[in-house]
């Protein structure tokens, strides 16, 4: 949940129930309650869960807690429009020029997305291993979306560089080029046998 070093315990939002942990994030996220509404309804629903007496005393939620976390999603909030307006503006500036374009702008983001995962990660003494396959298994899909990305512009280039050498054919035939004079203009400018 946040940057900050502990000696492994997990924090009380941490350990929520799943179903109250979405519930504050959807609050948190709503922005119409104040932090402190925010508060005495999560620790309502806390009191009011099936958990025992116990856990539910241990899991109430302090206002510094509930404010660190609020801080925390907020970043990453911030984090996530900056990175939509940047991809905005980037598509609307690529217009209609080829995918590809697009694609390599999405998998840059991603790939810079990832390192900033990781270097933030690095600076806690132990690495989560979860996070370290996580980040592996991101960085393999990433360098797969790649591949697979320049395959298809390399065969839409193939497709374009087939219409324009039978355009190029049927033109030079009618303006009563040989064969061998269509070969040669199809071999020298457009890189075709």
């Amino acid at each position: 949940m946040t940057d900050k070093v502990t000696r492994g315990r997990r924090s009380k939002i941490d350990l929520l129930p799943e179903e109250i942990r979405q519930e504050l994030d959807s609050k948190l996220r709503d922005g119409r309650l104040t932090q402190q509404d925010v508060l005495d309804y999560i620790n309502d629903l806390i009191d009011q869960s099936q958990l025992p007496q116990k856990d539910k005393e241990e899991l109430k939620l302090s206002r510094s807690g509930l404010n660190r976390y609020a801080s925390h999603l907020e970043t990453i909030g911030k984090d996530l429009r900056e990175i939509r307006e940047v991809s905005n503006a980037l598509v609307a500036q690529l217009g209609d020029k080829p995918t590809g374009d697009v694609s390599r702008m999405i998998l840059e983001i991603g790939r810079t997305q990832l390192f900033k995962a990781m270097m933030t990660n690095s600076s806690k003494e132990e690495m989560d291993i979860g996070m370290i396959k996580d980040a592996m298994l991101a960085a393999q899909r990433l360098e797969a979306a790649a591949m697979h990305s320049h395959k298809r512009e390399k065969e839409i280039r193939q497709l374009f560089a087939e219409e324009v050498a039978a355009a190029t054919e049927k033109v030079a035939k009618s303006a009563g080029l040989t064969a061998d004079g269509v070969a040669l203009l199809k071999r020298e400018i457009l890189g075709i046998a």
